[in-house]
């Protein structure tokens, strides 16, 4: 009995896991992307704008 070398189907099994895993990651990132950064980012860079402007100086959110 013969035994197969299946190096390359494991790199390729893994390339295709990893390809999902990215696709996953990037349509999270656009389905929820602008509520994270409404939700966590703007408020404090609203409050930081704030205190700039407080101290005379400017600040593009």
């Amino acid at each position: 009995m013969q035994h197969q070398d299946e190096r390359g189907s494991s790199a390729v099994e893994y390339g295709m896991m990893i390809a999902g895993i990215a696709a996953v990651v990037a349509s999270v990132v656009f389905l929820l992307g602008g509520t994270v950064r409404d939700t966590l980012f703007d408020p404090g860079c609203d409050e930081l704008a704030g205190h700039m402007a407080a101290n005379g100086a400017s600040a593009n959110c």
